[in-house]
């Protein structure tokens, strides 16, 4: 918890490596995972470092690695896993692994373009098959009609007698044949284009094939048709030709005779049939090659920040690293001092890891303030429960949020493509603390599907009601509602054991007290959380340092909020306290009290207790006098400690009397640094300590920061509501569901009714989990998530840090991880 609760200490460190083991050390920290490398050069252009040639080569193997994965995947075969990182390969088996990659590449290239080829050949000889066979039928329709048949299609032809088959014969027109296949959608627009363009010297016959054909350039089956074109003159051909390049048809030589046709299709079977063998074969070779690359695929896969407590697994990989080169003079680390803010770094696990995101995203924290995320774990699916009450809606959540955590292992629920299901499975200890938060507030409403649990036995009892003479048999005929006293003895017995009286579902003015109940629960709920985030702010100014913070800033603001919004809260305790049911209806009313102590006068109304009107005001003076200290205090103080103040030479409590050791001075003030105190503690030069320290800065910025927590603490307070909003909705949503779905199924009592239960139950339960579990859920996550955010982190989190970001093989991405590559 130590660890969660703030960020790791870190410190600024110098490696000196030797040149013949720099390679194999920082492959062991590659392996660790443990220093953040920091750029010396940042002016060199990256093609100007001496590793230059390397980068590339890696880059190479990479492009290769993919292209390979890819061919593996697209051949639909196995990879071996990948769950333990293999280690880096020395440098002499680079080059070998790289020369490996390209003999890969070149024949697998080879084979796939070869592939290509054969398939290519093999689709135009089958799509030349299917030709001849259907305009075999053209040419027999063509015997089996008269002459002038051919011509309906252009009727003038008949009537004039220049343009006959006899008369073209004379101008000297050859006849010529064109044919292939088309795309059935285009085949209309090709008719016309070829109508219009051809002045009716054309004659187009057409048929749809039956089967689908490969379309060669998407690769989906696509269907088909093929024409044959009978032309006149050789112009009349060329301009055939061009229209059947536009539509991108595939032309076939059409035979001359019918001998020729039939030698044709012999010779087109035999050669199919030898080209779907080689395809078997170059198949069969192509899965070897790429089966032999998926085995050993993943194996061909690679002055710092380190944090303090690993300094000694970073030596210990230096040595190492050392050790496997052979080097004569190990190499080494040294701790060096630093006045930059060291990156942030907190640990988690894999429960810890998604809650530690939510703060994140707002966020990364400031190196060693406090961190949100071990509150977070607890009051975050609280919240949200409060919100989203409901003991069968979180028993569903709860029980989808354990079956993810108990197949947490499982490839393909960890490794897929769908961003949804991943968010989900990422979150599964969120959403599992949720459901189970859920049930617990569900208990406490007592609600589950909109309907209460009668577990203890109601505290009402009726039967009281008879026995002391108010109500009679008359009453129940002729009144709907009938109320409960709970001042005459017997009928109220006491409270229920666990939660709200399940008795309260059945009365008519249920919503009215719900409402009373979960208002004044969200405000307590919203005060409580709040004045939690001011007094964690406390470690952050102990921490750092600024003791004075504690008198000047936090004080005051806890002043402010409990004499004002705590005084509220001990109203409405105390009104519960102290007013039985007997005394209810003369109760006064918290609102207007409240009201009226901004306003320094009464009402004349009954008081809550004695004393009422001068705790009020004295709680009110103390709340007025915090704002000028929170105001003022800070950068007064800040004025007068480095301008009106004869200060020694004083450091941590200690006198410096050795100032001429400049190195001493140094690493103590990093050590300061890597505490989190150097950004606040005085230095030990004035003159430094005035150009740090800007008034007017000060005074701006704790401005801003007065008006905003004054005006955050009314607004912060009613953004709380939510929490009564949104339950309030759920409920309301819950029973509007049960009603108009689930209750007409129950009501059907005939002997059919079992058979409408079961597609009515079908229903509800669909649109209980889109509904009210889903979308539901979302907005009461997103509402919690805003209540952390603004309302409970902005007390003591500033979020203003840079992540540390280790060197770490594992932690490395490549150019096609997001192929969907395991």
């Amino acid at each position: 918890m130590g660890s969660l609760f703030r960020s790791e200490d870190m410190c600024l460190a110098q490696l000196f490596l030797q040149a013949g083991s720099a390679y194999d050390c920082i492959s062991e920290l590659g392996e660790t995972g443990l220093v953040e490398f920091r750029d010396l050069n940042p002016s060199v252009n990256c093609f100007q470092r001496k590793f230059v040639n390397e980068i590339k080569r890696c880059e190479e193997m990479e492009r290769i690695l993919g292209f390979l994965l890819r061919e593996i995947k697209k051949a639909d075969l196995p990879l071996p896993d990948r769950d333990v990182n293999p280690v880096a390969p020395l440098p002499k088996h680079i080059m070998a692994t790289m020369e490996q990659l390209q003999r890969l590449e070149a024949e697998l290239s080879e084979v796939t373009r070869n592939k290509e080829k054969l398939q290519k050949n093999l689709r135009e000889l089958t799509e030349y098959t299917h030709m001849l066979h259907v305009t075999k039928n053209f040419a027999q329709r063509g015997s089996e009609d008269p002459p002038q048949a051919q011509y309906e299609e252009f009727p003038f032809l008949e009537r004039d007698a220049a343009l006959d088959y006899t008369g073209m014969q004379r101008m000297g027109a050859k006849l010529g044949f064109i044919s292939g296949l088309i795309q059935r959608p285009k085949i209309e627009a090709f008719e016309r284009m070829m109508w219009r363009v051809c002045k009716g010297y054309t004659i187009l016959s057409y048929s749809e094939i039956d089967e689908y054909l490969e379309d060669p350039d998407t690769g989906e089956p696509t269907k088909s048709v093929v024409f044959l074109i009978s032309y006149w003159g050789e112009l009349i051909g060329q301009k055939v030709k061009k229209i059947c390049d536009c539509y991108h048809c595939h032309l076939y030589p059409y035979p001359s005779s019918r001998e020729e046709r039939t030698d044709v299709v012999e010779g087109l079977g035999t050669r199919i049939q030898d080209l779907n063998t080689v395809l078997l074969r170059t198949d069969d070779y192509l899965r070897q090659v790429l089966k032999k690359a998926s085995e050993s695929v993943y194996t061909w896969y690679i002055e710092v920040w380190c944090p303090v407590g690993d300094l000694g697994a970073v030596r210990q990989a230096l040595e190492e690293g050392s050790r496997k080169s052979g080097a004569t003079l190990p190499s080494f680390v040294n701790r060096i001092p630093s006045n930059d803010t060291p990156p942030t770094l907190i640990k988690t696990n894999k429960f810890t890891s998604g809650f530690q995101n939510i703060v994140d995203a707002y966020g990364v924290g400031t190196y060693r303030e406090v961190n949100p995320a071990p509150f977070t774990i607890i009051t975050f699916p609280f919240l949200f429960a409060v919100m989203f009450g409901d003991l069968g809606h979180g028993l569903i959540m709860a029980v989808f949020a354990f079956w993810m955590v108990l197949y947490e292992n499982n490839r393909k629920l960890k490794n897929t493509r769908n961003e949804i299901w991943n968010t989900f499975f990422e979150g599964r200890y969120i959403i599992l603390l949720m459901g189970l938060f859920s049930i617990y507030t569900g208990l406490i409403y007592n609600d589950c599907f909109s309907k209460s649990l009668n577990l203890f036995g109601s505290g009402w009892s009726v039967k009281a009601m008879f026995d002391a003479g108010v109500w009679k048999g008359s009453d129940i005929a002729a009144n709907r509602f009938l109320i409960l006293d709970p001042n005459i003895t017997g009928v109220f017995k006491g409270p229920y054991p666990l939660g709200i009286d399940p008795i309260w579902n059945l009365a008519n003015n249920r919503l009215t007290f719900l409402n009373s109940y979960k208002m004044k629960m969200s405000v307590i709920l919203g005060i409580v959380h709040m004045s939690f985030g001011v007094v964690l702010s406390v470690y952050n100014h102990l921490h750092f340092r600024k003791k004075s913070n504690l008198y000047l800033v936090f004080l005051p603001e806890l002043l402010f909020m409990w004499c004002l919004f705590g005084y509220l809260v001990f109203m409405v305790v105390y009104k519960w306290l102290a007013f039985s049911a007997a005394e209810s209806k003369t109760a006064p009313s918290i609102l207007i009290h409240f009201i009226n102590m901004f306003l320094m006068q009464s009402s004349g109304n009954q008081l809550l207790y004695p004393g009422q009107i001068g705790v009020q005001g004295f709680l009110l003076v103390i709340a007025l006098l915090s704002v000028p200290v929170l105001l003022l205090g800070k950068p007064l103080y800040l004025y007068w400690l480095h301008n009106g103040s004869q200060r020694l030479g004083m450091y941590r409590g200690y006198e410096r009397v050795r100032r001429g050791s400049e190195e001493e001075l140094s690493l103590m003030h990093a050590q300061d640094m890597e505490e989190g105190s150097g950004h606040s503690d005085p230095s030990t030069s004035r003159e430094h300590q005035k150009e740090q320290i800007n008034f007017g800065d000060e005074f701006l910025h704790q401005g801003i920061h007065t008006i905003e927590y004054c005006l955050g603490c009314v607004s912060n307070t009613a953004s709380y509501l939510r929490l009564w909003a949104l339950s309030l909705a759920h409920a309301q949503l819950s029973e509007v569901l049960w009603r108009m779905v689930m209750h007409l199924g129950l009501r059907v009592d005939t002997s059919l009714g079992v058979l409408f239960l079961v597609p009515v139950f079908g229903l509800f339960a669909v649109l209980t989990v889109s509904i009210l579990l889903v979308m539901e859920g979302l907005s009461a996550f997103l509402h919690a998530l805003r209540l952390h955010w603004v309302e409970f982190q902005n007390k003591f989190y500033s979020g203003n840090g840079i992540k540390f970001s280790p060197f770490s093989f594992a932690l490395l991405a490549s150019s096609f991880d997001h192929d969907g590559f395991p």
